[in-house]
């Protein structure tokens, strides 16, 4: 079965070649820690994620790589606003994102390096681009000049023949198509903004300094794959090929490069003036489930818009209370034993189909159309009760599997359908006894565990929710 991945560099899909399959090196552009990462920035964290999973799943072994961008124009003017330090400022955010990522089961990666911990690396990666004779000053500011770097461009497509060196940008970040040449090394603005010394004045790196400088320092060359939201594409991903491809231009920097979608919510662009702008919290605050929001977010595939909506979070609500009715079926009758190897048996040929779609540029809804499938095939041998010891124990393994990716689905012994059974009875004696209080209590304490009764001319019907 081989891996293949949609290379933004070549624009076509190309077969996954690792230069070494047991240590696969990935740089994922990480959060910038001024403010709540919204659900557009969890998203991007949830196709990391993906990935990461993903290959784990397929064999691969991970040495992966995520930033923290904790100084920049933002980081800066909030602090000073809040008359505090840009350490202090930063650490609140920083563990914020830590518990959103562990709030949504996004698996942590090997290394999160931060910007402020990588200021002579980037310094250093300055003196050489400088020796390359790619970089000028002035009023203070080390500039990268575009003009000398002949493959600018290469990534987002960019058509930039006959630009001139000398149209500079000092922010972190400028409009798209707007081709200038950006700082490497910015002078402060004012007295109390935080800055470093170095041989070229007091200052700090531009944004797009420390993503090539960490990949060199914790890579020492180039790296597999590099990803990142579609909008970092152009100009932050073109800036960085043009730095470590300028710096050491005898090595590769990076083989494929993936990007994600954007996050529509409703249809629109989320923005805070239409008042359609959600984080994490935002959402579960609204009685949302953080499992429905991930299994909404990684429901889609990467490349493609994801539109955000709760009417989608039910319907993921739906999806997984369907996946978790079969499996409590299945343990329930294996005693809650779990087989924790590959599929060998009656699964095998639905988990192949499953890791297919993964396999193909992390289909992740052709790989969820297949599970749907496969609980289908399962359900109706539960119903014919054809299903072996051995094969039960083999339907636990795609789901342990599979469950690797989805993180949606428990294991633990929960109401079982017996039990439900008995606690209907309990409450049409109950009735039958005009207590209803106790009907009530019974009927409630199911639904707070996903029971929902519904009473009918014939009988009680009831469903997990």
């Amino acid at each position: 079965m081989k891996l293949q991945f949609y290379n933004t560099l070549t624009s076509v899909k190309e077969a996954f070649e690792p230069e070494d399959k047991n240590k696969v090196k990935i740089y994922s552009c990480g959060p910038t820690v001024y403010n709540y990462p919204h659900i557009g920035n969890l998203r991007s964290f949830m196709f990391v994620d993906t990935l990461r999973r993903t290959l784990k799943l397929l064999g691969y072994g991970l040495n992966q790589t995520m930033n923290i961008t904790d100084i920049d124009d933002k980081i800066i003017r909030d602090s000073i606003t809040e008359n505090t330090t840009v350490e202090k400022f930063t650490q609140k955010w920083i563990d914020i994102f830590f518990e959103d990522l562990q709030t949504l089961k996004i698996e942590k990666v090997e290394n999160y390096p931060r910007a402020t911990e990588t200021i002579p690396d980037m310094l250093r990666m300055i003196e050489t681009l400088e020796n390359n004779q790619l970089t000028y000053q002035k009023d203070g500011n080390i500039y990268f000049s575009i003009g000398k770097f002949h493959e600018y461009g290469s990534l987002s497509k960019l058509d930039v023949t006959g630009i001139k060196s000398g149209a500079r940008y000092d922010a972190d970040e400028y409009e798209k198509d707007d081709v200038r040449d950006f700082a490497l090394w910015k002078s402060p603005k004012q007295e109390d903004e935080k800055a470093w010394e170095s041989k070229f004045g007091k200052g700090r790196p531009g944004w797009h300094l420390e993503c090539s400088a960490m990949i060199r320092k914790i890579y020492q060359s180039g790296i597999d794959i590099h990803t990142g939201g579609i909008d970092l594409i152009f100009p932050h991903h073109e800036n960085e090929i043009a730095q470590s491809r300028g710096a050491y231009p005898q090595d590769h920097f990076v083989k494929y490069w993936l990007h994600c979608e954007h996050l529509l919510v409703e249809g629109q662009k989320m923005s805070k003036s239409l008042g359609n702008f959600y984080t994490l919290r935002d959402v579960i605050a609204q009685g949302y489930d953080p499992l429905s929001i991930r299994y909404l977010l990684l429901s889609f595939h990467y490349r493609t818009k994801l539109n955000f909506s709760f009417s989608r979070l039910e319907e993921s609500k739906k999806a997984i209370a369907k996946l978790q009715n079969t499996l409590d079926r299945v343990l329930e009758l294996t005693n809650f034993q779990v087989e924790k190897g590959l599929p060998k048996g009656y699964a095998r040929e639905g988990y192949n189909k499953f890791l297919e779609g993964l396999c193909d540029d992390l289909n992740v809804p052709k790989s969820l159309g297949e599970i749907f499938e496969f609980i289908k095939k399962v359900n109706n041998s539960l119903d014919s009760k054809s299903l072996s010891e051995g094969e039960l124990l083999d339907i636990t393994s795609y789901f342990h599997n599979v469950n690797s990716l989805l993180q949606v689905l428990s294991f633990e012994k929960s109401l079982l359908d017996s039990e439900i059974e008995a606690l209907i009875d309990k409450r049409n004696q109950a009735r039958k006894d005009k207590n209803f209080k106790l009907s009530d209590e019974i009927r409630d304490d199911l639904l707070k565990k996903g029971i929902k009764l519904e009473d009918s001319k014939t009988g009680v019907k009831w469903k997990r929710i």
